[in-house]
């Protein structure tokens, strides 16, 4: 990203996108858009994205939303991205009678719900909504904070109740100007000059930023973001060598240089209750590493904070592979902090698609160069994400135990599994759709659904739905397994999705799954279920799914007669 300039990305363009992934999306505004469409279309290019976009004309929103036969509805975009310049709502706002300005936001924001709702009516896509930045236009000084007649108090409520539409509509997402001006600056983010001449509102230099921060939610909602951050200890986590130092000479606190590494370890366990995976990766004996974690009164961090801890004197590559092994997860999902430049190219040089910030030769620096990043956008968040730690933490007990087994049918049955089966309802709701946005190797057509889609696949009878949960001697995995069937004619049902998380491969959930799927199906007259395969780089270790589960297949699709079927075997108890 540092490197990155709005001229690299105009190069782009002139590349070969015929082989990439397309996204379709529409960009509408009320200044001018053509720089930030070429940017975010060069950028697409970096991530190995051709994003097809359609860009309406100048000041064209409502135009493009409440006309039917609009070419924002022949285009059919997945997103919709909206922007509207701050520039030219103050100017509205000044031009208001004095009578109506306390009502300015409310009816803004009133507007903005109704073009919401009118897209999505007319087309299945997400929108994207840029919040404002914040310019004062000096008329109360300070006593803006006290009246609503002033500019900057509407402007402030605007973005609030842009949050709380946010909330309220869940395929409703907001490109957070606000907090990119909290961090660049407004002289930075924006040119006068450039707008007077062009109205374009956002300056040259700051259109790579804001289009990483745009397609970072694309990104987010498609299942690609950061899942886990794997920490090196000495002069990363605290100041100084701990096997050199010893613990009571380490600088972690409130004094001095200390407070930087403090504040850091901070911002990492509020990650780690967001649900983002803690590991350790450090060239240190283990008992050593650990001592800070257990005895040192100023860490934040724990020993309980870790998922993984790997403390050897093996290279960093070969221990950040054993990391991924126990997570299961991709390397694509990771994110590596060291302070040392050669360890960083090491491990850059022997794993590719790693991401390994470019860290400060100055500690105090780290926090803020890492929070400039956004490595860790997300499209959810629920309550199971803060559980995540203690859920990998009991699996690598479930892995020391299955090595003292020869026979894996006998470590099975030792686990005492049990699965609860439910429908989807109001409480599974945000876990679901969180499975479809984040799961991308067990997931068989990888479909991503929002809150809302999953609440409204829930109401239609359309669909049969299942949630499955499962918990063992050792702990709650949660809601691990999701399926949703669409009925079709000739008593057929239809997998739309299967989704399971990679943390239960080889207990036996795919034959206790397809065994509720029957047993369903037979209850409701069916006698037919369809599965389809539908090839992508992350998922080929599912392409043989239906066919270990006894499917045939016919043309491009898995077909299973349910008079046929025998039920399976396995090691799991439904509750």
């Amino acid at each position: 990203m540092d490197n990155i300039t709005f001229q690299s990305l105009k190069k782009n363009l002139k590349k070969d996108y015929s082989s990439l992934n397309k996204i379709k999306i529409a960009i509408l505004g009320d200044s001018a858009t053509q720089m930030y469409a070429q940017a975010i279309k060069g950028y697409g290019y970096e991530l190995g994205i051709n994003f097809e976009i359609f860009e309406a004309d100048y000041d064209q929103i409502e135009l493009q939303t409440y006309n039917s036969q609009s070419e924002l509805y022949e285009f059919n975009p997945e997103y919709v991205i909206i922007f509207y310049c701050t520039n030219k709502i103050q100017k509205k706002f000044g031009e208001s009678h004095l009578t109506k300005k306390p009502l300015f936001a409310k009816e803004f924001t009133n507007k903005i719900e109704n073009i919401y709702q009118t897209i999505t009516t007319q087309i299945k896509c997400k929108i994207l909504l840029f919040n404002f930045a914040e310019i004062d236009d000096a008329v109360f000084g300070n006593f803006s904070n006290k009246t609503n007649f002033s500019f900057i108090y509407q402007l402030r409520m605007i973005n609030f109740e842009l949050m709380n539409l946010a909330q309220k509509f869940k395929n409703l997402f907001i490109i957070d100007i606000n907090k990119l001006q909290a961090t660049y600056g407004l002289n930075f983010i924006t040119n006068n000059k450039i707008y007077i001449n062009t109205n374009l509102f956002f300056s040259i230099d700051f259109l790579p930023i804001i289009a990483k921060n745009s397609i970072d939610i694309i990104q987010s909602i498609n299942g690609k973001f950061k899942k886990c951050i794997i920490l090196d200890l000495d002069n990363t986590l605290w100041g100084g060598i701990i096997g050199d130092d010893g613990i009571e000479n380490i600088e972690i606190g409130d004094l001095g240089i200390g407070k930087a590494f403090s504040e850091l370890q901070l911002w990492i366990k509020q990650l780690k209750e967001r649900g983002i995976i803690i590991a350790v990766c450090s060239k240190n004996d283990e008992n050593i590493a650990k001592e800070p974690f257990e005895k040192h009164p100023d860490m934040i961090l724990r020993l309980d904070d870790i998922a993984v801890f790997v403390a050897n004197w093996n290279n960093k590559a070969d221990n950040i592979r054993y990391i991924q092994q126990i997570l299961n997860i991709g390397f694509d999902s990771m994110v590596f902090l060291d302070d040392n430049p050669f360890e960083r190219n090491i491990v850059r040089t022997n794993i590719n698609d790693i991401s390994i910030p470019e860290l400060p030769e100055d500690p105090a620096e780290y926090l803020n160069y890492l929070r400039t990043l956004n490595l860790f956008e997300t499209a959810s968040f629920t309550e199971a994400d803060e559980q995540r730690t203690m859920q990998y933490q009991e699996e690598a007990k479930r892995n020391i135990e299955q090595q003292q087994f020869t026979n894996e049918a006998d470590f099975l049955k030792s686990l005492n599994m049990i699965a609860t089966v439910e429908m989807f309802n109001s409480f599974n709701t945000p876990r679901v759709s969180q499975l479809t946005q984040r799961s991308n190797q067990f997931n068989l057509r990888t479909i991503r659904y929002t809150e809302q889609e999953i609440q409204e696949i829930a109401k239609n009878k359309d669909y049969i739905t299942l949630a499955l949960s499962l918990k063992d001697k050792y702990g709650d995995y949660g809601l691990i397994c999701l399926i949703i069937m669409k009925k079709q004619q000739n008593n057929t049902l239809f997998i739309d999705t299967w989704i399971m998380s990679c943390r239960v491969l080889k207990r036996e959930m795919e034959q206790f799954t397809l065994n509720q799927i029957v047993e369903i199906a037979k209850q409701n007259g069916y006698s037919k279920i369809i599965g389809e395969y539908i090839s992508t780089p992350k998922n080929s270790m599912v392409a043989n799914h239906y066919l270990n589960l006894g499917f045939e297949q016919v043309n491009n699709q898995w077909q299973l007669e349910i008079s046929k079927y025998a039920e399976r075997n396995c090691y799991i108890m439904k509750t």
